[in-house]
């Protein structure tokens, strides 16, 4: 029972890694982007987010079958959900750089990103520590770290519309840029929604 048990944890925290990897991509990305090579990024990408979505799909094969569960299985159902929707958004960003033909990326973008790295790096600890929720003296502090991160990203997010619309003189870029920096803002959103599952779970179970 501890080894089925240890499986699920196991799996949350390697889906962290993968948004962790995503989200890295992203960074590098941005910081030196290439139009050129945005079709190579986009596949490479995909490619992580695949990896991503089997491992959610090993996580469902096994729920189906367990008799028994260490948490409720639609918090297992909905916090593999949650962590699986925050590298699908990360590579939605993506998707709208190559849709919009992105050529050049706005400083504010960059520093968007950043957030998105940082979130990502506190949810992998927040779910290594998961595992052992019920005796851990970090996890409250995990999940606060991710909401203060989120609402960093909104201040920024907040900036960076503010400069598009009052800067920016072509309505097409306007449009374009509009559409990617809410979805990197979504990315921050996802994950505090883990945090909040998370969150949930402990309350319920404590």
């Amino acid at each position: 029972m501890k080894k089925q048990d240890s499986f699920y944890f196991d799996n949350f925290v390697e889906c962290t890694h993968y948004s962790l990897k995503a989200s890295q991509l992203l960074m590098r990305i941005m910081e030196n982007y290439d139009p050129s090579s945005i079709n190579k990024d986009l596949d490479e990408m995909h490619g992580i987010e695949h990896e991503a979505d089997t491992k959610k799909h090993e996580m469902l094969a096994v729920l189906m079958k367990a008799f028994m569960t260490p948490i409720e299985r639609e918090d297992i159902l909905l916090l593999s959900n949650c962590l699986d929707e925050v590298t699908d958004k990360i590579e939605d960003v993506m998707i709208r750089l190559y849709i919009n033909n992105i050529t050049s990326i706005r400083p504010l973008a960059v520093d968007l990103a950043r957030v998105v790295v940082e979130c990502c790096k506190e949810m992998v600890v927040l779910l290594e520590e998961f595992r052992s929720f019920k005796k851990s003296k970090t996890i409250h502090s995990s999940i606060v770290k991710i909401n203060t991160l989120e609402e960093d990203a909104d201040k920024l997010f907040i900036q960076a519309m503010k400069d598009l619309h009052s800067q920016e003189k072509d309505p097409i870029e306007v449009i374009k840029w509009r559409e990617v920096l809410i979805y990197l803002e979504k990315c921050t959103d996802a994950t505090e929604h883990v945090a909040d599952v998370v969150e949930r779970v402990i309350m319920t179970n404590t």
